[in-house]
């Protein structure tokens, strides 16, 4: 079923918007987030702070592109377990923010990411069965929360002291 051009529009601005809703979710608790994040020790390798937003950007845009490509086959009837899927794991990721920065828990924050990493791989499966360059658009993701997941780890091991 190939939906009219108008509901196309409709669905990609919607999707869209949902992906930066769940973004705005997780900023809310990262406003302090730079002067927070400089004063934990890190790695070597973490990144400088001022790369996390651009790329989230970036992610959260193919994110919502891959749901749209994924809806746009049939509705959200049509793709039910995929989308939802989708949805489930962008609140997961929008708790992250609050569980890591909001309330200084990276215990919690670790275990967080690790359940977002499965979701994003179900999410992935799911929407390559449907349109399989939905699916390649969230690799990019799972490469991104892949190395979260590891920078994650290793800052909380580092920091026991703030981050209980």
């Amino acid at each position: 079923m190939t939906l009219p051009t108008h509901k196309q529009i409709i669905g990609f601005v919607a999707w869209l918007a949902v992906s930066f809703t769940a973004a705005a979710v997780g900023s809310a608790a990262s406003i302090q987030a730079g002067p927070f994040y400089t004063q934990l020790i890190r790695p070597e390798w973490a990144p400088p702070p001022g790369l996390f937003g651009p790329v989230w950007t970036i992610l959260y845009t193919l994110m919502g592109i891959a749901a749209w490509l994924v809806w746009r086959v049939g509705g959200f009837r049509a793709a039910r377990t995929a989308l939802t899927l989708f949805l489930v794991q962008l609140a997961v990721n929008a708790l992250w923010s609050w569980l890591f920065f909001g309330w200084q828990r990276g215990g919690l924050a670790f275990a967080d990411i690790i359940l977002l990493w499965a979701l994003i791989v179900a999410t992935l499966v799911s929407f390559w069965r449907i349109r399989p360059l939905a699916s390649a658009l969230l690799i990019p993701y799972l490469l991104w929360v892949s190395f979260a997941s590891a920078l994650n780890y290793s800052v909380w091991r580092l920091n026991p002291q703030i981050l209980s």
